[in-house]
C-alpha cells in the first residue's frame, strides 16, 4: 500500500472507519491516521494488527471494548488532551453495533476535540443492496437470542413505516427470521452476507421464505437482515370512521376531532370536519 505524508493530525479522538472485508477499501485519510496516531484503541489487537500492518502502521495498540473499565476510557481521554488517540473497531465504523460511545460522550464531556474519518459501514451497504425502501429506515443492531425477548422487541417497532435493518448471526437465521415474519408479517427482506468479501451474497423474497432458506442451509459469515416498511392500511370503513369520530367529539372539538380521526385512520379531514359540525348541530 503507498504511504502518503499528510499534515500532523491535532491532538483529541479519531473514530476510524475500518473495512468489513476488503482491506482495499480503507481510505487513505483512515490510513494516515493510523500511522499518524500516539496510540490506537482496538477491539481484539489480534485483528487490527492485521489492518494496521495494511496501513503500514506500527503504532502502539490498547485494548477498548465492551468490558474496559472506567479506569481504561479515563486514560485514553487524559490522552486525548496532548496526543491523537484512533479509535478502531473489528469492522466497519465504530460505535455502530460495536464499543465506543461512552468514549466518545466522556471525551466530549472532558472537551476533547472528536472527528470521524468515515467509510465502510455493514448496515448502509445492506441497505443499499437489498432493494427496500431507502428513504427512512431503523437500525435495529442484534436481537435478543430469546424468542419471546424478540417478539418484545419486534412488536415495539411493528407499525413503524421505515425499513428495519439487523445483525444476525448464522446459527440463529431461521429462527430470527421466523420470529420476524410473525411479528411484523411476512413482509419482503434481504439478507445479506460477508459484503465486500470474495463470497457476497444476497438472498431476497419474504421473511418465511429466508426463514426457510436459512433452515435448509444454514448462511455463513457476517450477516445483515434488512426488513421491507409495513405495507398501506385498508382504507377504514364509513361505520368505523363515524363511530371514531363522535367518539372523539365527546373529548374535542370539531376541528380537532375531525383532525384526529384523520391521522388515525387515514379519513379526508375535511370531510370529517364537515361531518363533526353536522353532529355537533344535532346534539
Amino acid at each position: 500500500m503507498a504511504v502518503f505524508m499528510s499534515a500532523p493530525f491535532a491532538p483529541g479522538l479519531y473514530i476510524v472507519a475500518g473495512p468489513i472485508g476488503n482491506l482495499s477499501d480503507l481510505s487513505p485519510r483512515a490510513a494516515e491516521i493510523l500511522r499518524q496516531a500516539d496510540v490506537v484503541a482496538v477491539e481484539d489487537t489480534r485483528v487490527s494488527a492485521k489492518l494496521l500492518r495494511h496501513a503500514g502502521s506500527d503504532r502502539p495498540m490498547v485494548p477498548y471494548h465492551d468490558h474496559s473499565d472506567d479506569r481504561v476510557r479515563a486514560r485514553l481521554i487524559e490522552r486525548m488532551a496532548s496526543e491523537v488517540v484512533a479509535l478502531l473497531s473489528d469492522a466497519g465504523t465504530p460505535l455502530i453495533s460495536d464499543p465506543g460511545y461512552k468514549l466518545v460522550r466522556d471525551a466530549r464531556g472532558a472537551g476533547r476535540a472528536v472527528t470521524t474519518i468515515p467509510g465502510p459501514c455493514a448496515a448502509i451497504a445492506a441497505v443499499t443492496l437489498s432493494g427496500l425502501p431507502s428513504d427512512r429506515f431503523l437500525f435495529m443492531g442484534f436481537l435478543p437470542p430469546k424468542t419471546k425477548a424478540r417478539g418484545d422487541a419486534l412488536a415495539e417497532v411493528a407499525g413503524l413505516r421505515a425499513s428495519l435493518i439487523f445483525y444476525e448471526s448464522g446459527p440463529r437465521c431461521a429462527a430470527s427470521l421466523a420470529d420476524m415474519a410473525a411479528a411484523l408479517g411476512d413482509r419482503p427482506a434481504a439478507l445479506c452476507r460477508e459484503i465486500s468479501k470474495a463470497y457476497e451474497e444476497t438472498l431476497t423474497g419474504s421473511l418465511s421464505e429466508l426463514s426457510a432458506a436459512c433452515a435448509a442451509k444454514e448462511p455463513r459469515g457476517e450477516i445483515v437482515i434488512v426488513v421491507g416498511p409495513p405495507g398501506e392500511k385498508p382504507p377504514a370503513d364509513e361505520d368505523d370512521v363515524e363511530a371514531a369520530l363522535a367518539e372523539a367529539l365527546t373529548r374535542l372539538s370539531a376541528s380537532q376531532a375531525a383532525s384526529e380521526v384523520a391521522r388515525t385512520l387515514g379519513a379526508d379531514r375535511k370531510a370529517l370536519y364537515a361531518r363533526a359540525l353536522d353532529l355537533k348541530g344535532k346534539a
